[in-house]
C-alpha cells in the first residue's frame, strides 16, 4: 500500500492528490467522454426526421456509459496502491466511481465521499491533508 490520497472527480475530469509522496504533482486525467452527443438526420425545416436517421436514446446511454466506465478504470488505476482515499467531486461522478472501486473490490479503502466543488490543486491537497489528519487526531483520542 502506497499511503492515503484523495481524487476529485466528475465526468469531464480527474484530479489526483497523494499524500504521502514527495513533490509529486497532482495527476490531472480527463474523461474525453462526450456528455450530450448530438443527433444526426435532417433539420425539421428541411423534412421530417426519419426514425433511422435517429440514434436511439438508450443506445446513446449505452455508448456514454461504456466511455464513462474506461475513464473510471484508468482513475481507479491511478489509485489502486493507495489505502486510504477521500473522493470529492460537485455531482454523481463520485458515487459512480465509488460503485467501480467495489467492482475491483477497492471499495473498503475509501475512507469517506463529500461534495465539493471545483478547487485549485493546492486548495484539494489541503482538504485531503486535513481531512487525513483530522481523523487520526481522533482515531487517537
Amino acid at each position: 500500500m502506497a499511503g492515503k490520497g484523495g481524487v476529485w472527480i466528475d465526468h469531464r475530469e480527474a484530479i489526483v492528490v497523494f499524500l504521502d509522496t514527495h513533490s509529486e504533482p497532482p495527476l490531472h486525467m480527463a474523461s474525453h467522454v462526450v456528455k450530450h452527443l448530438s443527433r444526426g438526420g435532417d433539420s425539421p425545416l428541411k423534412g421530417s426526421f426519419e426514425a433511422r436517421q435517429v440514434p436511439r436514446d438508450d443506445r446513446r446511454q449505452m455508448a456514454l456509459s461504456g466511455e464513462l466506465n474506461v475513464y473510471y478504470d484508468r482513475v481507479v488505476e491511478a489509485v489502486a496502491n493507495l489505502d486510504g482515499l477521500l473522493i470529492l467531486g460537485p455531482g454523481e461522478a463520485k458515487g459512480e466511481f465509488k460503485k467501480r472501486l467495489d467492482r475491483h473490490k477497492l471499495g473498503a479503502r475509501v475512507a469517506a465521499i463529500e461534495t465539493l466543488d471545483k478547487t485549485t490543486d493546492p486548495q484539494l491537497a489541503a482538504k485531503v491533508r486535513e481531512y487525513f489528519n483530522g481523523t487520526a487526531a481522533r482515531v487517537r483520542s
